[in-house]
């Protein structure tokens, strides 16, 4: 089995008194420590599937199983508890806490599991150290970004989860991040998936999932990603 199986998944919404389809059957499997890229304009489902992946919406029909369990069928108090110790999140607004540094940014992530990595280790590995005592408003956009990713990996969570992460960012500050992400793939065995509209990145990834009009119309695997110091865009 791998380590992510997601079988027939459907996300409903109202709109309006009608029923608006956001995921209409969706299935694939991803290997665990895999870097995948789910790819589609926006409007196409992306951000829900993620959302379900996350545990921060459920679907209403099939199944998403995880390590052997089915968060579809988990309670409020399960799903909290699978966010906080298995999922990282990173998202393309930073969403840190303003009045907390860099660091305390990182240390108040890592004071909810008790596997934790050290919150200053952390920081080093995505290049602030010299930020730790930095506030948000202090620190570019790239360096924001690079804040939000160390809070989430200081969980050591077993899935990074990634909304456009270099969708606010300049082009060299972009691939500073995907390289972080990556290392957290390789170095790490985590299983890392970007949510983007950007078809130039797609490369760097094992697998690529094509989204478009809430269904899944491709999916690529790639044995051999290309280095991110190639790409542009």
């Amino acid at each position: 089995m791998s380590y992510i199986d997601v079988e027939h998944e459907v996300k409903r919404y109202d709109s309006g008194g009608s029923k608006l389809i956001a995921n209409n059957d969706i299935s694939f499997s991803i290997n665990q420590g895999e870097l995948v890229m789910i790819l589609g304009a926006s409007g196409t489902g992306k951000s829900t599937l993620l959302n379900i992946l996350g545990g921060m919406d459920s679907c209403d029909d099939g199944r998403v199983v995880i390590d052997g369990e089915n968060i579809a069928e988990y309670n409020a108090k399960e799903l909290s508890e699978y966010r906080r110790y298995e999922v990282g999140f990173v998202f393309q607004f930073y969403n840190l806490v303003p009045n907390l540094t860099a660091l305390e940014n990182v240390e108040l992530a890592s004071e909810i599991v008790e596997r934790a990595s050290d919150p200053m280790s952390v920081l080093k590995s995505v290049g602030l150290e010299d930020r730790a005592n930095n506030f948000p408003s202090q620190l570019s956009g790239g360096e924001q970004q690079r804040v939000a990713i160390a809070r989430a990996i200081v969980k050591r969570p077993k899935i990074l989860l990634c909304d456009e992460p270099t969708g606010a960012l300049d082009y060299q500050t972009g691939k500073q991040v995907l390289h972080i992400l990556q290392d957290t793939s390789r170095k790490y065995n985590a299983t890392v998936i970007i949510v983007t509209h950007n078809s130039a990145i797609a490369p760097m990834s094992d697998r690529v999932i094509h989204m478009h009009d809430a269904k899944i119309t491709n999916i690529e695997e790639n044995p051999n990603p290309v280095d991110i110091d190639t790409l542009e865009w």
